[in-house]
């Protein structure tokens, strides 16, 4: 690959002062409707000593590939803890990105008169947070006028924080959801592509999850207040034979047919995708990040194939340079079936 760079320079700023005596960062940046994740390591001063005493700060982890000229952003979050090493000489910071405000925010309303993007940026304008959100038209709360269930979403007991509640909207619209810098994204999560070859890395491991090689059926059953019966609808991919097939259920009130069997296809997606995984280890470079397509080719195996990254681990020091572990999966693309459904 084009442009790698070994030994960058790492700026880290604590709310929004140059953070001096800086070792390392790591930043984790992932798929899973889950906060972006960061270390920072700095050498234990004077100065530094006065980093134990504070709450609420806001890291922000800049790089730089071109000697200084400029710099791009890393991660924007908050530390989540503190750790002084008197004997190694010193401070650690952990800490999430800023989905962490709503992560550690309890969710106590309804919500029952709004769309999902009409929630999703109210609470992004709640905690000071940009929305790039994708409009929906369909109400949280149904009207019985319109011949629909009425949900209202405090009554399920999974949802207990604002970002658990998004997580809920965004899989029943078929959307990804993750913060980076200071916006929140709730929108389809597609970012770019990029290909490699065993030429572009350092470290390559190819995995395949022989269970998950049968037959894979997804089942959604819900419940119709309305017509006050339960249904199931189910998706299924038809795997090599002679494997032992595998079946998920899970149970979502107040979905009418159409976004039961939306969501069991969805899930199928998720589900079967973790069948063939790749991971590389490679030098540092800015341009990979989740949810982008990477092809793979060259390896003379049948991995050579399109796979979506899931997470990319980055770690950047004074001493080793700059280094990254990327970490990819795709389905074995065999077939799937779906669409049947029946009253329970």
């Amino acid at each position: 690959m084009s442009g790698v760079v070994r030994h960058p320079r790492l700026l880290v700023l604590a709310d929004g002062a140059v953070l001096p005596g800086v070792i390392e960062a790591n930043v984790v940046s992932n798929n899973h409707f889950a906060a972006d994740r960061f270390r920072v390591t700095v050498a234990a001063g004077g100065d530094q000593l006065g980093l134990l005493a504070r709450d609420g700060m806001v890291i922000e982890i800049q790089v730089s590939l071109d000697d200084g000229v400029s710099y791009a952003r890393l991660l924007t979050g908050e530390a989540d803890r503190v750790a002084f090493d008197p004997l190694r000489g010193i401070i650690s910071i952990d800490g999430r990105d800023l989905a962490a405000r709503l992560i550690e925010t309890r969710a106590g309303e309804s919500f029952a008169n709004l769309t999902a993007s009409e929630i999703a940026t109210l609470l992004a304008a709640r905690h000071q947070l940009a929305a790039d959100v994708q409009t929906t038209t369909q109400l949280v709360g149904r009207s019985w006028e319109q011949g629909r269930d009425r949900l209202m979403l405090n009554r399920f007991g999974s949802v207990t924080t604002e970002w658990d509640l998004l997580v809920l909207l965004a899989g029943r619209e078929g959307f990804d959801l993750w913060v980076s810098g200071r916006t929140l994204h709730f929108r389809p999560g597609r970012a770019g592509a990029i290909t490699l070859s065993p030429a572009d890395v350092v470290g390559l491991r190819l995995e395949r999850a022989l269970t998950l090689a049968g037959d894979v059926e997804v089942l959604v059953k819900s419940w119709s207040a309305l017509r006050h019966r339960g249904f199931s609808q189910s998706a299924r991919r038809a795997g090599a034979a002679g494997r032992r097939a595998q079946r998920y259920i899970c149970s979502v009130p107040g979905l009418t047919e159409d976004e039961a069997l939306q969501m069991a296809e969805r899930r199928l997606a998720e589900i079967t995708r973790h069948q063939r995984v790749v991971t590389l280890d490679m030098p540092g470079e800015l341009a990979m990040v989740p949810r982008m397509k990477m092809s793979l080719m060259a390896t003379g195996t049948d991995f050579d194939r399109d796979y979506w990254i899931d997470r990319v681990d980055r770690r950047i020091s004074m001493a080793h340079g700059f280094r990254q572990s990327v970490h990819a999966c795709n389905s074995n693309d065999v077939g799937k079936e779906g669409g049947s459904w029946s009253d329970s």
